[in-house]
């Protein structure tokens, strides 16, 4: 017996040291990489204008970073604009570090102008694939964005062939004018935002525009290979189908999630998701449109109908083919369409069997919706310009959410009070039928800076609902510092009883940011691991402009790897 243990102990004694050998090694490999944002007022010309852009040293758009799963990130941001700026790592969990999650007035003061500040943070988890960066402070986003490329670890590979090539498309949205300019009308007037003048593929409006032609976007790709596209939609407001004339996609990944393949001809992304397609290089050699325009769900509301484009070029045909003869146009879904946006959507299986959250700790149900708020006694009639001299406002669970000018996790670790309060509501504290006739009694919420509390390692449950005040519509829900398993979706009005059965606890897609359905709802589940102040929100801009947000406050739990690290000394001040 004594010689058995001694043998036991001597293998769980070489276990163990292989164990120390395989994290020695892993930590070796991974690197840290520096990188130096500058953000600065740029020259930029766009649809014959030149304005004064806000962009990330120069480029519009920003730099493309590219790490490795397991790296860590050093990016100090020094703020050279007229304006307050934030800086977002969309999709990047933060697990601990939320002092660099990017968000003002929630996990930091902005940096003022002149001012300064370091983000760091690890790449943990099972990221890969693609995801992005943007400002999260105002407007500031319609030109402060880039890539975030996470390829994987030394020793691993991605779940589908390498491919041949791999190329950025960024999706975005371009106002003729300075874009804060418009927010900050619309704040006063309580009107709705002027609408885009162009979308953008890589920062270029396409040949379908004036003075547009000879900087049209170009990628490239040869007969027989299969390349990669890693698609974000970095647009402020708009959710986008994107196509590529006479060629197929197959989507491999979205929001730095792999999926079990599936091949479609045209994706849709609400702003801040992001898809991985591979395309082969199997059609006629010549030049081909890739164009994205418009999904618009919402009843009745104006929108930039316009179509961006670039153009997917086969290396070999030749100057004189390619420059007289115009590329093939892909047919393109009507902005309303969707059926293809559904259908689309319930394609996304993960790639094998998950760990779905079960035994659900924390049931909680909220309802999106825009709103109108009536007007002040002491208003102006110039500052009531919402439908019958009204204000837009927009809300969860009836709460239309307030940016306290103050961290809302910098209160939090250090107990000041009057910042926030902990009572926002688990569910409606009003049933009503939320995609039929609403009274307009439920139009006006109220406000406040609410967060929910939530214990560290809860199993979390959100039904999240769409109403049909002032109108229905498709929102993109993104949750700050966490990954979710989307396990269903559907029209109407959930049904707690009858909708179960279509839950997915198999193989749901993981995602950091839901389509909420126009008129329906979606159900996701996580489970609390991450301590901190996280936030929810439509990631339509000007849906978070009228407080379509709320804040999870996770309690901290036992010990320091499930604690929040202590904030970074150049931490800005508000």
């Amino acid at each position: 017996m004594e010689v058995i243990n001694r043998i036991f102990a001597n293998r769980h004694c070489s276990f163990f040291l292989l164990l120390l050998l395989a994290s020695a090694m892993s930590l070796a490999i991974a690197k840290t990489h520096h990188h130096d944002f500058t953000v600065q007022a740029t020259k930029v010309k766009r649809l014959c204008k030149t304005h004064n852009s806000i962009t990330v040293n120069g480029m519009f758009p920003g730099p493309t970073l590219e790490v490795k799963n397991g790296d860590t990130l050093v990016v100090k941001v020094v703020n050279r604009a007229r304006y307050n700026v934030t800086i977002h790592w969309h999709g990047i969990r933060q697990m601990r570090t939320g002092w660099a999650d990017g968000p003002e007035f929630v996990t930091q003061c902005p940096i003022r102008p002149g001012g300064s500040y370091t983000y760091r943070f690890t790449i943990e988890g099972t990221r890969r694939n693609t995801l992005g960066w943007h400002a999260h402070s105002s407007w500031l986003r319609a030109t402060v964005y880039g890539a975030l490329i996470i390829h994987p670890r030394e020793g691993s590979s991605y779940s589908f062939s390498k491919p041949k090539r791999e190329t950025p498309i960024l999706l975005g949205e371009w106002w003729d004018t300075n874009p804060i300019d418009v927010v900050r009308e619309a704040t006063r007037t309580g009107a709705a935002p002027n609408i885009s003048d162009a979308y953008t593929i890589n920062g270029q409006p396409g040949d379908l525009f004036n003075c547009s032609s000879k900087d049209t976007t170009i990628v490239p790709i040869d007969s027989g290979e299969t390349n990669l596209l890693r698609v974000i939609n970095a647009a402020l407001n708009q959710p986008l189908f994107f196509t590529i004339a006479n060629h197929k996609f197959t989507v491999v990944g979205a929001d730095a999630s792999y999926l079990k393949p599936f091949t479609t001809s045209v994706i849709m992304l609400g702003p801040g998701q992001t898809t991985d397609v591979l395309i082969s290089g199997d059609q006629l050699p010549g030049r081909y449109y890739m164009a994205a325009r418009a999904y618009q769900s919402a009843q009745n509301a104006p929108f930039d109908n316009t179509t961006t484009t670039a153009i997917l070029e086969y290396k070999s045909v030749l100057c004189p083919a390619k420059c007289t003869k115009k590329p093939f146009m892909p047919p393109l879904p009507a902005y309303n369409d969707t059926a293809t946006v559904t259908a689309f959507s319930r394609s996304f299986r993960s790639p094998r069997k998950v760990e779905v959250p079960t035994d659900i700790d924390e049931n909680l149900f909220f309802t999106i919706g825009l709103g109108l708020n009536n007007c002040p006694k002491n208003f102006r009639a110039r500052r009531c310009q919402g439908p019958n001299g009204t204000r837009f406002t927009a809300s969860m669970n009836m709460v239309s959410f307030v940016f306290f000018k103050a961290s809302l996790l910098q209160a939090y670790k250090q107990k000041i009070p009057g910042v926030f309060t902990t009572d926002f509501p688990a569910k409606p504290q009003v049933k009503f039928d939320y995609t039929g006739n609403v009274s307009r009694s439920l139009f006006q919420p109220a406000r406040g800076t609410k967060l929910y509390k939530l214990k560290y390692g809860s199993r979390v449950q959100i039904v999240l609902q769409d109403t049909s005040i002032v109108t229905p519509e498709n929102h993109p829900i993104h949750l700050h510092g966490y990954d979710f398993y989307i396990i269903a979706e559907g029209f109407g009005n959930f049904n707690p009883k009858t909708d179960k059965s279509k839950f997915n606890l198999v193989d749901p897609p993981m995602r950091n940011t839901v389509a909420v359905p126009v008129n329906g709802w979606a159900v996701i589940r996580f489970v609390a691991d991450n301590p901190g102040v996280w936030l929810m929100h439509c990631h339509l801009d000007v849906h978070i402009t009228w407080g379509l947000a709320m804040a999870f406050l996770v309690e901290e739990g036992i010990g320091i790897l499930q604690s929040v690290e202590p904030p970074p000394a150049d931490l800005p001040i508000c």
